[in-house]
């Protein structure tokens, strides 16, 4: 009896694991406002992050990856036909968190995005969102007198600073706010550009030089690190130093960047996909802000304009670019 019933155990077990094998793979979409030079490695995070949690790419795991290169247009079309492609789950990148939401997206959603996502009205609260979005901010206030502190630490005489922001951006009253706050503790003036043009970035760079800032702060968003490499060339021209909140910043050509480690926090977005797959709500997973940040010096870059970065700011870099 007992042999025989080993025989109804494996009989049941060669029965269902044909079922498990057809299972069809989870597919995850992903969507990019750019292309994927500076922003294929948030995408390789995310991979990483998934591979860790079991799923791996061509056995139980597609991603459908689009990138819009820049394109306004052609980020609301690959945002279309993604939501209507009905993937498991959409992961989005930046502002590619709107197109989709303006594509009708009901289904599940986790974004890596820079702004506030109650202000953006994605979510009701970040403790509750709410609804079909979740995933990390990437706005944190307490990092804004951080970076102004790391400017004061390069230029001890610091009086004039320049920031440069895209008023469009859900969280920029906020940042704008705090950086004043933090300018007014360290004895310092701010001039501020909102931007949300090629022509009106170049009008405030020329105003920068008029008004002589001595350094430069451009608030971390999409809109605004576009023009990473314009600052670059601007700042080595003029002398003048800039710092923003993203790795890439530094990356592509400036002195100096603080901010979340994006590596990891496109990495930890597989845990909101993970969940998700296993039937959790993203209306009932709060929105983290990042815990990991960063600071990335590009010491080519100062050596350019002949400035010396200080030993101490040397040694809390978590990279320095030669």
């Amino acid at each position: 009896m007992r042999a025989l019933g080993r025989v109804f155990v494996c009989a049941a077990l060669l029965a269902f694991l044909p079922a498990v094998a057809q299972q069809p793979p989870y597919r995850v979409g992903w969507i990019s406002p750019d292309g994927d030079v500076y922003t294929q490695p948030a995408l390789e995070a995310l991979k990483d992050g998934l591979r860790k949690l079991g799923y791996v790419e061509g056995r139980n795991l597609r991603i459908d990856a689009r990138w819009a290169k820049g394109s306004n247009e052609m980020l609301e079309q690959m945002a279309r036909s993604l939501v209507n492609s009905k993937p498991d789950v959409i992961v989005t990148q930046t502002r590619a968190v709107f197109a989709v939401r303006g594509a009708g997206a009901i289904l599940p959603v986790v974004f890596g995005f820079s702004g506030d996502p109650v202000v953006a009205k994605l979510a009701e609260s970040l403790a509750h969102p709410g609804r079909n979005y979740t995933g990390v901010s990437m706005l944190s206030l307490d990092l804004v007198g951080k970076r102004m502190q790391l400017l004061k630490e390069l230029l001890p005489k610091l009086q004039r600073l320049a920031v440069i922001a895209n008023p469009g951006h859900p969280g920029e009253e906020a940042e704008l706010r705090t950086s004043q706050e933090a300018a007014k503790r360290l004895g310092i003036a701010i001039d501020f550009f909102p931007i949300t043009s090629s022509t009106e970035f170049d009008a405030a760079l020329s105003e920068i030089r008029k008004r002589r800032s001595e350094a430069i702060m451009v608030f971390p968003d999409n809109g605004t690190i576009r023009y990473s490499e314009r600052v670059a060339g601007f700042a080595q021209r003029n002398r003048v130093p800039a710092i923003s909140g993203w790795g890439e910043f530094a990356e592509r050509g400036n002195i100096i960047s603080y901010g979340p480690e994006l590596r990891v926090m496109y990495s930890h977005l597989a845990t909101y996909v993970d969940k998700i797959l296993k039937g959790a709500k993203p209306a009932e997973l709060p929105i983290e802000l990042p815990t990991r940040v960063e600071l990335v010096l590009n010491a080519k870059a100062a050596r350019a304009i002949g400035l010396a970065i200080p030993q101490s700011i040397l040694l809390r870099a978590e990279r320095v670019i030669e």
